[in-house]
C-alpha cells in the first residue's frame, strides 16, 4: 500500500525539480520518488558502513591485531597481477 506524502517546496525548486525531471525524461513526481530512494539507500549505507566501523574498533581493541596497509596493499596488488604473494599476517598493536 502507497502513502501519501505532501512535499511543500519554494517556487525556485520547484521549477529546479520540474527542469531536471523533464531533462531527463520523467515527471516531476517519478523523479522526486527516484531522489529520495537514492538518498534513502545512501544513508542506509553510510549506518552500516559506521556500525562495521565501530564493529572493527571494538575487535582491534580487543584482540588487539592489526594489519599493515603496505603490505595489504602490496599482497592485493600481487595477486591482481597473477603474481604468488605471501599473505601479510595479523601484528599486535
Amino acid at each position: 500500500m502507497q502513502a501519501t506524502t505532501t512535499l511543500k517546496l519554494s517556487g525556485e525548486l520547484k521549477e529546479r525539480v520540474t527542469l531536471a525531471a523533464s531533462a531527463s525524461g520523467k515527471t516531476a513526481h517519478a523523479w522526486m520518488v527516484e531522489a529520495i530512494e537514492a538518498q534513502t539507500a545512501l544513508a542506509e549505507r553510510r549506518k552500516a558502513f559506521v556500525a562495521s566501523a565501530l564493529k572493527a574498533e571494538q575487535e582491534v581493541a580487543q584482540y588487539g591485531l592489526v594489519y599493515d596497509a603496505d603490505e595489504v596493499f602490496s599482497y592485493i596488488k600481487a595477486k591482481m597481477d597473477g603474481q604468488t604473494a605471501r599473505r601479510p599476517k595479523a601484528r599486535k598493536l
